[in-house]
């Protein structure tokens, strides 16, 4: 499943902009309850005006408010880029630190933010479990945990951990682009064949293509669905 994801999105990667680990740090902690996009659109303005923890740390709260404004609940997420600023001058020397243990204890960051970091700023395998690396790896059998914490012990035990960054990323993709929240497009799935949820969605491959969010290659689309015939062997 992990090969045939892998083939169907070979670009598949973070989707927040970053320049630095700060900067990928604070763009997912802005991520909460909003969308990779929108968080796009803020950032360049807050790095060009905080460009550093120092900065961040230092930040008029309103000035800073009015920035996260368009991302929701913007009074909790200023107090903890304030504080993430405050805690990494004091505690690191400003910089971001390159370990699980050390990224946890900072304000806003749990797991998952602390392999997102990990995987994509400091090329350090981690698994990112968000509400879509979630769901889909419980549709595809992978595991019946709810815990994010389990559901990462449970996939990172199924997979060599070279691939956890680019699992993670291929799921996500997927979960965004094909096998939605309400209505997957089962029709257009590349694991439909290995998939025990095949079903849960639209089968019909021309209905199921109108709800995809991306568009197939000519060469993948050619078919148009090789391998959207329903589950069994493949």
């Amino acid at each position: 499943m992990y090969r045939a994801l892998h083939d169907r999105y070979p670009y598949a990667h973070c989707e927040l902009d970053f320049e630095n680990p700060l900067q990928l740090l604070v763009a997912t902690i802005l991520s909460a309850q909003t969308t990779d996009v929108m968080v796009n659109k803020v950032t360049p303005a807050l790095f060009a005006r905080y460009p550093d923890a120092a900065a961040l740390a230092g930040a008029d709260r309103e000035a800073l408010e009015t920035l996260l404004k368009p991302t929701g609940f913007f009074r909790a997420k200023t107090n903890s880029v304030m504080r993430l600023g405050a805690e990494l001058v004091e505690r690191f020397g400003g910089e971001v630190p390159p370990r699980l243990k050390d990224l946890v204890t900072l304000p806003g960051v749990g797991r998952k933010t602390a392999n997102v970091v990990l995987g994509n700023a400091f090329d350090i395998p981690g698994i990112t479990v968000d509400t879509h690396f979630g769901r889909l790896v419980r549709r595809f059998g992978w595991t019946d945990e709810d815990d994010p914490v389990k559901v990462e012990e449970a996939v990172g035990g199924l997979f060599p951990r070279k691939d956890w960054t680019m699992l993670s990323h291929v799921v996500i993709f997927h979960g965004r682009r094909t096998c939605h929240a309400r209505k997957p497009a089962c029709g257009a799935c590349p694991v439909a064949r290995l998939c025990p949820s095949y079903g849960v969605g639209e089968t019909d491959p021309d209905a199921a293509a109108k709800l995809l969010k991306f568009e197939l290659a000519p060469a993948a689309s050619s078919a148009p669905f090789p391998y959207a015939v329903g589950p069994g062997p493949l």
